[in-house]
């Protein structure tokens, strides 16, 4: 079984911040997977599926960020599963903004949500698909940078962002987390679409138009 969780703290108030980015992707997650939510939403927002043959626990826990491991200990506890297959979606303010990195155990990065799991569980032993945030500009406290919203320009990258952070979750499911490594730790997701663009557009006025099937001239021929 997978287990599924994403960092973010409870409340509306919260819901779009970039703290909160891990509970977006995995509800993005869980939504093309079909798996609705529901079960002890007292301690965490809860969902079971299957994808790819696999049975799949996806958590929200609704305690606030630097208690989510709490709600993740009692859960495993309660429902059963493995650590080494366990994947924790967070923010990272040490990744420029769009960045996606997917790492195999280590510290918490000063990450309260991620340290709290570590302390509950006794273990660092999990999967982390970090989602890069970026650093605060100015003097902006690092506490007020991690509980605003996108800015304005990042807000147009956000919704292609966090469906790639889903991409990243579907291929560990698939294909395990080394090949989700090999696949998403390069550069940012757009980065890839734009110079896959870029690269056709050329190839187009290098060749010229296609034609297409079908519309080549014929020649006569005599009865």
């Amino acid at each position: 079984m997978w287990i599924i969780v994403g960092l973010g703290n409870p409340g509306r108030e919260y819901r779009l911040t970039r703290h909160n980015i891990g509970f977006t992707v995995v509800e993005e997650f869980a939504r093309r997977a079909r798996i609705s939510w529901g079960e002890h939403r007292r301690v965490a927002e809860v969902g079971r599926g299957r994808l790819a043959g696999h049975e799949i626990l996806v958590i929200k826990p609704m305690e606030f960020m630097n208690r989510s491991g709490q709600a993740v200990a009692f859960l495993m506890k309660r429902m059963g599963g493995a650590l080494d297959s366990m994947v924790v979606v967070h923010d990272d303010m040490d990744l420029t903004f769009g960045k996606i990195k997917i790492r195999e155990g280590g510290g918490s990065g000063g990450h309260r949500g991620v340290q709290s799991l570590v302390d509950e569980l006794a273990s660092e032993d999990f999967v982390r698909l970090k989602m890069g945030i970026g650093r605060p500009e100015m003097e902006e406290p690092p506490e007020e940078h991690v509980l605003s919203r996108f800015s304005a320009e990042q807000a147009e990258r956000v919704a292609f962002f966090v469906a790639s952070g889903a991409d990243a979750l579907e291929c560990i499911v698939r294909e395990g987390s080394g090949r989700a490594m090999n696949r998403f730790n390069i550069e940012k997701p757009w980065d890839r679409r734009d110079e896959k663009e870029e690269k056709e557009s050329r190839q187009d006025k290098v060749e010229g138009p296609k034609e297409k099937p079908g519309n080549e001239g014929k020649e006569g021929t005599d009865a």
